[in-house]
């Protein structure tokens, strides 16, 4: 069940999201038509009309200002849209009348030629009336659900509003690390990092991982993984290239409410662009900035059965990020890039078993970070930290010793959220109810949490466990089954 707390004084009852049932259909980029082979999305637009303030203060609430004033102009549309409706079925009764007419004047041949005539010119001209009223109602309703797709999906009761996350609880004792080096110079230093070269191949904001950094990474992934299985997730490969149209509807746009560019579009030959068969060409490619994309994606257009869930998925695979924040203490080295690998978590569920996956995936994070030694606090992420599609989100910040000077040195590593069925609706995910006959469905509740981002957690784990004096790199006891029993990281002798 979901509200704003704003809002909560004024709506007596928790409101939840529920089916409807629209005529037709957009995209929910509103900047690019739908291909046609895209999921056909069902907004619930009946309860954006009904509970306007709700969405609009959840608007002011996640600094959706450009889209707080939506709900009002779908009130005004769908005014406009019902006029449009009365009118058609207006002009229908009178083509239907004339229509009738016609077929008694044609039973008497040679009679009434003249009224046949005016009743013809009648028709056509109604014909046409109506055309323009059909087309104005499809524009209408075109602009409904581009309006209501901009929207971000309601707040939980448990979000803090405004910019301020609450801190629930830490993990691991504070570290006793008295450096402030960081991991920059101890990759550099050890022989694990490359930037330089990776400036030359492709820019700032990418990286080369050399030697125990390399195998440091797939210990990293492998020890993600099996935490995970062990807690019941399935393994999927996904894709790194998905639809522009799927990434739309699972929340993610090209550009942030900011207008910072957020992701790569695969460039399209000319040839691609319009196809000789539908003449609408081949849709727009977009490298995933995370594995919840293809996820979420996998079971687009598709019936799920309600016995087979909770469905809980893990996976690694590379993540492409445009966007890699300016250059300071933020960015430096590892800690924001362009291009990473990371093992995911996505869950579907049904209805009020949302809280158990994301509890879930809660644990498989603090046992993968606790077990790497890793001083971290958690925390529940405000209403302006959102994403469009989460309702809930909790983030795990681990301490790196080179950021004191920022955040009290704690930088994210993991995040979790719970998107209840905000990506089904878009995606046209459904689910087929055990309990009631087969016609009966509803959209089943989606949960991502992030298991292991290796380039933060990697600087994290150089940074903690450096020793100054020895300049060496201590590995945790977990990863020593995949690191080709190296235990220590110590400098290449010349």
């Amino acid at each position: 069940m979901i509200t704003t707390h704003a809002a909560a004084s004024r709506f007596k009852s928790v409101v939840a999201i529920g089916p409807i049932i629209r005529r037709s259909s957009t995209t929910v980029d509103s900047s690019n038509k739908r291909p046609s082979i895209a999921p056909k999305p069902s907004i619930n637009i009946k309860h954006i009309r009904d509970n306007p303030d709700l969405y609009t203060q959840t608007c002011i609430d996640r600094n959706y200002l450009t889209q707080k004033e939506n709900p009002q102009r779908i009130i005004q549309l769908f005014k406009a849209w019902k006029q449009s409706q009365i009118d058609a079925g207006n002009l229908r009764q009178q083509n239907n009348f004339i229509q009738a007419r016609l077929k008694i004047l044609a039973a008497e041949p040679g009679t009434a030629i003249e009224e046949q005539d005016k009743l013809l010119l009648k028709a056509k001209t109604l014909k046409r009336k109506l055309y323009l009223v059909s087309s104005s109602e499809t524009k209408l309703n075109e602009e409904i659900e581009s309006l209501a797709a901009e929207l971000p999906n309601l707040t939980s009761q448990a979000t803090p509003i405004g910019k301020e996350p609450e801190i629930l609880e830490y993990v691991n004792e504070w570290p006793n690390v008295s450096t402030t080096v960081n991991h920059v110079d101890i990759g550099t230093n050890l022989d694990l990092l490359d930037f330089a070269g990776a400036a030359n191949t492709s820019g700032w904001g990418w990286y080369f991982l050399k030697n125990e950094g390399a195998l440091l990474e797939h210990a990293l992934v492998q020890y993600a993984i099996n935490v995970a299985t062990k807690h019941g997730f399935s393994i999927v490969s996904p894709p790194s290239m998905v639809y522009s149209h799927i990434a739309s509807a699972c929340g993610f746009q090209p550009r942030d409410q900011g207008g910072e560019q957020q992701s790569y579009t695969v460039a399209q030959p000319e040839k691609w662009k319009q196809s000789e068969v539908d003449f609408e060409g081949k849709p727009e490619l977009t490298m995933a900035g995370t594995a919840e994309i293809p996820f979420a994606g996998m079971k687009a257009s598709t019936t799920m059965e309600e016995t087979a869930l909770p469905l809980q998925i893990v996976g690694a695979s590379r993540c492409y990020r445009a966007e890699a924040g300016a250059r300071g203490v933020d960015t430096k080295g590892l800690y924001r890039v362009h291009e990473f690998t990371k093992v995911e978590m996505f869950a579907w569920t049904s209805k009020g078993k949302e809280v158990a996956a994301f509890d879930s995936m809660l644990a498989v994070q603090k046992e993968i970070l606790q077990s790497l030694g890793l001083h971290c606090r958690i925390l529940e992420m405000p209403t302006t930290d959102l994403g469009a599609s989460a309702v809930r989100k909790i983030d795990i910040e681990a301490f790196f010793p080179s950021r004191r000077s920022k955040d009290e040195g704690y930088g994210e590593v993991t995040s979790a959220s719970i998107c209840t069925d905000y990506q089904t609706r878009r995606l046209n995910t459904r689910l087929k109810l055990a309990s009631t006959n087969q016609r009966k469905t509803e959209f089943p509740f989606t949960v991502n949490g992030t298991a292991l981002a290796v380039p933060r957690v990697l600087a994290a784990l150089l940074e903690n466990g450096w020793d100054e004096e020895e300049k060496t790199v201590k590995i945790p006891d977990v990863l020593h089954h995949w690191m080709h029993g190296i235990k220590i990281i110590r400098r290449k002798s010349s």
